[in-house]
């Protein structure tokens, strides 16, 4: 992904990243509120400057085909962080990043390794 310098998964419920985005690094730490593989994942940050949550959901449109749906809230801090928001430079990062992560399934055409157990929403 662009701006991602880093992701450490530290167990199975948090991970770490480091981040480089229009010359601006950040590091923070993240945690996996949901997870169920091939359908949705969704997390919040937990430390750090940054500030945001979000979840990526999976449907199946086929035997080939699937569409991923990106939700993401973050608060920008800073001069340059609102300035980008406010022209939709996140956005396009995200969009751009998303184009990037197809390719990348597609290319290697199985599931890494990981783990990809299932966690119930935080909460439940």
């Amino acid at each position: 992904m662009g701006g991602v310098e880093e992701v450490r998964q530290l167990d199975d419920r948090h991970t770490h990243w480091v981040t480089r985005i229009g010359g601006v690094r950040r590091e923070f730490d993240a945690e996996i509120t949901e997870q169920h593989p091939d359908q949705r994942i969704a997390w919040r940050s937990t430390g750090g400057e940054s500030k945001h949550a979000g979840a990526v959901s999976f449907q199946p449109l086929g035997e080939q085909d699937t569409r991923v749906t990106v939700e993401m809230g973050w608060e920008p801090s800073g001069i340059a962080e609102k300035a980008g928001d406010t022209l939709g430079i996140d956005e396009r990062q995200v969009k751009a990043d998303t184009r990037r992560f197809k390719e990348f399934i597609e290319q290697r055409g199985d599931a890494t390794g990981a783990w990809r157990g299932d966690i119930p929403p935080t909460g439940a």
